[in-house]
């Protein structure tokens, strides 16, 4: 997993080796102001301007040429109920137009509601949660294209992973992770 900031230079954790995902970017770790934005980001669907200029400032580190479509990490029918907006939309909008590609929020579903993730929940446990959980419902939107999965925090990465197994399972050639956060 590549992750870090342009204050520190990026670095290789490997603790991702065996996901599915490609490669994963995130703007800084899980404390502070960050972790202050992302909560704020479950509660309210704005984009602050500061965080707008982190991710224009990071999304360069993506690949730009090679991503033709950006996919939010879907909520269960139940939490997009319960929350009114799912927050990995509000972050993919902005990203969609800074690398001027799709955003698609349909292709990709949660078909299982998972528990919310406590902090006490190891690798193992977390990766039980989203087994099965996700779904390609339209395979023809991914097949063959570079995909760029967003989420707003990055913690085991099993979401991510799942994810991104179903997406490759479906013809996706390659799936990178982008997150405001990283635990």
């Amino acid at each position: 997993m590549m992750v870090g900031s342009k204050a520190n230079s990026d670095q290789n954790c490997h603790e991702c080796a065996d996901h599915f995902y490609d490669n994963a970017i995130a703007i800084g770790r899980y404390a502070g102001a960050i972790k202050h934005v992302i909560l704020s980001l479950k509660s309210t669907p704005t984009i602050p301007d500061h965080l707008f200029e982190l991710i224009d400032a990071r999304i360069a580190d993506c690949h730009q040429d090679d991503i033709d479509l950006v996919i939010p990490i879907p909520l269960s029918e139940r939490r997009q109920l319960e929350r009114g907006f799912n927050q990995a939309q509000v972050i993919a909008e902005p990203i969609g137009r800074l690398l001027n590609v799709d955003v698609d929020d349909l292709s990709l579903a949660r078909i299982r509601h998972s528990p919310i993730h406590r902090a006490g929940m190891d690798r193992k446990a977390r990766e039980k949660t989203v087994v099965k959980a996700f779904a390609v419902k339209r395979p023809r939107l991914i097949d063959g294209k570079h995909i760029l999965l967003v989420d707003d925090v990055l913690t085991s990465g099993s979401t991510a992973s799942a994810c991104a197994k179903e997406l490759k399972a479906n013809g996706a050639i390659s799936v990178s992770l982008f997150t405001i956060g990283r635990a």
